[in-house]
């Protein structure tokens, strides 16, 4: 297997917190975030919840993995939003992704974690990440990927400060508004100011490294 440049992104296990599940948002009532004036509702991010916390459910694991992701509206909203922001810089900069890309990647995923249960368990309980949200998890690590290849950017301090500053700079210009109860926006760390781990980590050049997703 050609070795490949991997680029993880992460989210912090974070200390418990009740689900939320109102909107205390005057401004935007129901929507947990408005991003590039588009919302994402409230429901929204409970069914990606709910989504996750029922898979976790059938685990024999099952109390561990939901207490180690007790915050998981925040988690998931985080990577909701961390989303679009991806979306913006790939449209910036003329960064697309095939449905063969997409596949590919999938299928070496697969292979280096053992079989599609073991991606499955693994993402299930490291990255609270169902069952049903793998493929975002691809398609995320296959984008930025390729932004950090359109942009040259490199495993060096000076490579990390470029990506760091184009995902800002698309960040700012999002206008990124978040309903308070789930914390606050940082645009130059590109996260939600309540979570403790950057998204954006040093590029590996492991052809083995799993993509993250929360």
């Amino acid at each position: 297997m050609h070795r490949r440049t991997a680029l993880t992104v992460s989210a912090a296990l974070l200390a418990a917190a009740p689900l939320l599940t109102a909107c205390g948002s005057d401004a935007h009532p129901g929507a947990a975030a408005v991003v590039g004036g588009e919302r994402i509702d409230v429901s929204s991010l409970q069914a990606q919840v709910k989504d996750v916390r029922t898979a976790q459910e059938r685990s024999p694991q099952a109390a561990q993995l939901v207490q180690a992701t007790g915050d998981l509206p925040r988690r998931k909203l985080n990577v909701m939003i961390f989303d679009r922001v991806v979306d913006k810089v790939a449209a910036d900069n003329g960064v697309t992704v095939t449905r063969a890309e997409l596949q590919q990647t999938r299928t070496a995923f697969v292979r280096e974690s053992g079989g599609e249960d073991r991606l499955a368990t693994a993402l299930l309980q490291e990255q609270g990440v169902a069952p049903g949200q793998i493929d975002d998890v691809v398609r995320r690590n296959v984008l930025m990927n390729k932004i950090a290849a359109k942009l040259g950017v490199t495993d060096t301090p000076e490579g990390q400060k470029k990506l760091t500053d184009v995902f800002s700079a698309a960040s700012k210009a999002l206008a990124i508004d978040v309903n308070p109860r789930y914390g606050a926006w940082d645009d130059a760390q590109v996260r939600l100011s309540a979570t403790t781990a950057p998204w954006l980590r040093r590029i590996s050049q492991d052809p083995g490294a799993l993509p993250a997703g929360a």
